[in-house]
């Protein structure tokens, strides 16, 4: 097996249940349930029966399943921007934040595959635009702060390279496109892949020249 395929979820849904916390129970079974079959074989039949609670709890607390989705969404952005932006400090923060990007995804597959699915919710609920608003924040203001730092012009453009280079890397480790293809260890992605930007931009860069 790949390398990749070693990384394992770090899914909530086997801590057991307490009552009275029920939305946050139906939250994590949805989860594993999106991480076990894809958001495509969820249904709320049996993410109640994961959660432990009446088949009627989830349509009680979300409405249905799209509503649902907006729940989970949100609160992934609202996680991965806290996971992210601890890491998004000093002079390279921009860059180790993109590194915790793809850690988290990887991690958090669950919650990655519906965050970046918009006809799954409702992108217009008010508690989702702003846990979204919030993730882009971090990777916006890291973007700016690296383009202060080290005199870069375009904070934009480094909003576009770090985010494709990310989100690529991350969905490409868990579709397993990588496995049997590219055999690197998990911690030397990021060396790795920092090399690969190095290479890729050196002859960018000679493009421009006419070289």
């Amino acid at each position: 097996m790949s390398s990749f395929g070693r990384l394992r979820s770090v899914s909530e849904a086997d801590k057991p249940y307490h009552h009275g916390d029920l939305r946050s129970a139906v939250i994590d079974a949805a989860v594993a349930e999106v991480e076990a079959v894809g958001a495509a074989g969820v249904s709320l039949r049996k993410i109640a029966r994961r959660a432990g609670v009446s088949h009627a709890a989830p349509m009680h607390h979300f409405g249905d399943k799209t509503g649902l989705f907006t729940a989970i969404a949100t609160e992934g952005f609202r996680l991965s921007a806290e996971a992210i932006g601890q890491r998004t400090t000093g002079r390279f923060g921009f860059l180790d934040g993109g590194v915790a990007y793809v850690e988290w995804a990887i991690t958090h597959p669950g919650y990655f595959e519906v965050m970046y699915r918009p006809g799954l919710y409702r992108t217009d609920d008010p508690h989702l635009v702003r846990a979204k608003d919030a993730a882009f924040d971090v990777l916006n203001g890291s973007a700016a702060a690296l383009a202060a730092e080290w005199d870069l012009d375009d904070a934009a453009g480094l909003v576009l390279a770090g985010w494709s280079l990310g989100h690529g890397l991350a969905t490409l480790i868990l579709a397993g496109n990588l496995n049997g293809r590219i055999d690197i260890e998990p911690d030397q992605i990021a060396a790795r892949l920092e090399q690969g930007v190095i290479a890729l931009g050196s002859v960018t860069a000679k493009r421009q020249r006419g070289a």
